[in-house]
């Protein structure tokens, strides 16, 4: 005999803090994003009552054990939720309000000033961001695309996926419903909002590596105005070591890069180097790491940026490509970048300090603290979280704004050096 509604979603409502931990309130500046496979989540409209209003359920396949939901062909895709009829402990996740899932939009989380809810609209059920400030737009994030009283599935529309909170660089049971556009876009789709796709994957695609086209102008991005970064932006992709996103006239400075996309923008930054010949592979025959399959768009670049002592992977032997690239890692591996560009120059490898060093606040007994603050004088490759106060943040995530920013003056030093040396020969 089959579950009535109202007792299913209360048997998948019931202790919901025992599967997701409570969090401290959202901060753009605390919180990072971790892309995941969009194919193991899934948005639904739970049924309340009798079936004459819905809410969002999201749930997630953790593990191959037992499906979590089945999916009915129709209009609406209806939803089978089989997890409540099983203990998913370690299997399923699922998230049924706000303490487990949110909005993030172009790199912030927005969980303190919109609220996800599935209203009855239009003989469809959709999937809005409703703003807490009545001054701020609502957001259409996705639609049953027709009328139940049974579960649906809310298709998310293009621009938005799912994401993984993340806190130092560790991932949390949060569900993050992102966009990488900015508000303005998404609330006006016809300007070229919502029409990108899913842009966030790990691709090799506008990842941080793409090169040439925007060599010899000066881009404009909607996004950047305001960035504290943006001279130094327009430098590099003048440079044509990192790019926006052609879709939209985006950079999107918040977003975090990964250690896969990082490599990849410091090893077109060193192949514009006066002179540079570094000839990097296109592919590769074998994995550089286990987890770096050869096939991968990036493998050939982490294998030779491996090869050159530039990167390294983690103790377990992964190198982990798709994981957020944190501060501290990213000064790891500008030195070694610097170090490579010197020698590659004919200069003494050792990177030396071209002004005062800075004392930051917050990475004392941190294992990259020594050469956090000796890429702080190099050119101020190291500078404080957002260019103020004295915090580094070490293990918060590396947003593209100060990823290309650090790039271009690492990059900048090591020419100068090059400069020097030949005005000064000895």
């Amino acid at each position: 005999m089959k579950t009535s509604l109202p007792i299913r979603l209360a048997a998948l409502a019931t202790a919901a803090v025992s599967t997701f931990s409570l969090v401290p309130a959202a901060d753009a500046y605390t919180f990072g994003q971790q892309e995941v496979d969009q194919n193991k989540f899934v948005a639904v409209a739970a049924p309340i009552g009798q079936g004459d209003a819905h809410q969002l359920l999201v749930l997630e396949q953790q593990s191959t054990a037992r499906a979590c939901w089945n999916e009915q062909t129709g209009t609406p895709t209806r939803i089978d939720p089989l997890l409540a009829n099983f203990d998913f402990t370690g299997i399923c996740g699922r998230s049924t309000d706000s303490n487990g899932y949110s909005i993030r939009v172009a790199g912030q989380d927005l969980g303190v000033q919109y609220s996800l809810r599935t209203v009855h609209r239009n003989n469809d059920i959709l999937l809005v961001g409703s703003p807490m400030n009545r001054n701020n737009p609502e957001l259409i994030i996705g639609r049953t695309k027709g009328i139940t009283r049974d579960f649906a599935k809310i298709e998310l529309n293009n621009g938005w996926r799912f994401a993984k909170r993340t806190y130092n660089g560790q991932p949390l049971g949060h569900v993050y419903i992102t966009s990488d556009l900015d508000l303005a876009a998404l609330a006006n789709p016809g300007t070229g909002g919502n029409t990108g796709g899913n842009t966030g994957g790990n691709t090799g695609g506008n990842t941080g590596g793409n090169t040439g086209g925007n060599t010899g102008t000066t881009p404009v991005f909607r996004d950047i105005a305001n960035d504290i970064y943006a001279k130094e932006i327009n430098a590099a992709v003048n440079m044509g070591f990192v790019a926006g996103f052609a879709e939209d006239s985006t950079f999107r400075p918040a977003n975090a890069l990964t250690r896969e996309q990082v490599v990849s923008m410091v090893i077109e930054a060193l192949q514009r180097m006066p002179n540079a010949n570094l000839n990097v592979p296109t592919s590769v025959p074998g994995r550089p790491y286990p987890d770096v399959e050869a096939g991968r768009w990036s493998a050939a670049k982490i294998q030779w940026a491996k090869d050159n002592n530039i990167i390294s992977g983690y103790t377990d032997g992964r190198f982990r490509p798709q994981q957020e690239v944190t501060r501290a890692e990213l000064m790891a591996i500008q030195r070694r970048a610097a170090e490579f560009g010197k020698s590659m120059r004919g200069l003494n490898p050792q990177v030396t300090p071209k002004q005062p060093t800075v004392q930051f606040s917050d990475i004392q007994n941190h294992w990259a603290a020594s050469l956090i603050t000796q890429m702080s004088g190099y050119c101020a490759v190291a500078s404080p979280l957002n260019e103020a106060g004295t915090r580094f943040a070490p293990n918060e995530s590396a947003r593209r704004n100060y990823a290309a920013a650090s790039t271009l003056r690492m990059l900048t030093c090591v020419n100068a050096e090059t400069n020097a040396t030949a005005s000064n020969p000895q």
